[in-house]
């Protein structure tokens, strides 16, 4: 999976989101370290709640060993998020759901153009249905939650649809199904959180890949491999102020495949399969109803993707 990077979201205590890219299509669908500072297991109040991520991060290209290869991506991700919980039950569970719309400004310098950046440009992802959330309050102050997140192939741009001028696309060229699992220990000011993903990718029939026997580009079959990611938060709250520290993984669990995945270097046996990890500060404050909470993250260590530095600033407000 040859990546470029990410888009995802998140809302309140849920980890609704998306993500990543290389030479799978172009994005992960979920964004890496989104979800951390969140209470992943828990739910707000009944009431209608807006979101509005504000994610930047500055990322080069690893390679399979782990080194930079000299390509570089810059990238400004806003994602309005809106999520509803109507105050009803679901087998003994409080239930909720939410919808957001990401857009994204990228700019690209390959390995060879590194000084070159009119590619630059803004775009819509795949647009972000999320029809159930479940969660339930346990005993000990623990709180799990299960959901369901859908990315429609509706993205302004893609590999298969290319954006005016060059560079990448704004987002992917096909569905993705992820379910997630949230858990988190709420105890006196403290939250203990792991938020985790399983990306399944549907087919994309129009992959654009060079014929590396006729050298000639094309569309092609092409089927991302699947992914188990992972958002890590322990925080503490003191009044008004949140602070604490803030991880992430990432995992492919098997290789792209179809024609276009062989012919990118990356199908059968030859593989791309990414690894990512990271972890930084978190801090946040309550201003009346409004929270603010910035996260950033710093890269570990990576394999066959995109990473370096990312902040999150998350604003999040009742309607």
């Amino acid at each position: 999976m040859k990546k470029l990077t990410c888009v995802a979201l998140a809302a309140l205590g849920v980890a609704i989101a998306a993500g990543s890219a290389s030479a799978e299509e172009l994005w992960d669908p979920h964004l890496r370290g989104v979800d951390e500072g969140l209470a992943a297991g828990a739910l707000p109040p009944p009431g209608v709640y807006g979101i509005l991520d504000n994610y930047w991060a500055g990322y080069s290209q690893y390679n399979s060993s782990g080194h930079k290869t000299g390509a570089h991506l810059d990238a400004l991700i806003e994602i309005p998020i809106v999520l509803w919980n109507p105050g009803i039950k679901v087998l003994g569970a409080d239930y909720a759901m939410a919808i957001a719309q990401a857009g994204d400004y990228t700019n690209f310098k390959s390995a060879n153009n590194a000084g070159l950046s009119n590619n630059a440009h803004w775009g819509t992802f795949n647009t972000i249905l999320v029809p159930g959330i479940l969660s339930w309050s346990l005993p000990n102050d623990l709180h799990v939650k299960t959901g369901l997140t859908i990315y429609m192939d509706d993205a302004s741009s893609s590999p298969n649809s290319p954006p005016n001028g060059g560079g990448v696309g704004a987002g992917n060229g096909y569905w993705s199904v992820e379910p997630d699992f949230g858990i988190s220990w709420l105890h006196d000011g403290w939250n203990v959180s792991a938020d985790m993903q399983y990306v399944y990718n549907f087919a994309d029939s129009s992959y654009q890949v060079k014929n590396p026997n006729t050298n000639i580009v094309g569309g092609y079959s092409y089927t991302s491999g699947q992914e188990i990611t992972g958002d890590y938060t322990v925080t503490k709250t003191i009044g008004k102020w949140t602070f604490g520290v803030g991880g992430f993984s990432l995992n492919q669990i098997n290789n792209d495949s179809g024609q276009g995945a062989d012919y990118a270097g990356c199908g059968k046996s030859n593989g791309c399969k990414a690894q990512s990890y990271g972890a930084g500060p978190i801090l946040g404050y309550q201003f009346g109803g409004i929270s603010i909470v910035g996260e950033y993250s710093h890269n570990i260590y990576t394999e066959n993707d995109v990473a370096g530095e990312m902040l999150n600033v998350r604003l999040v407000a009742p309607f």
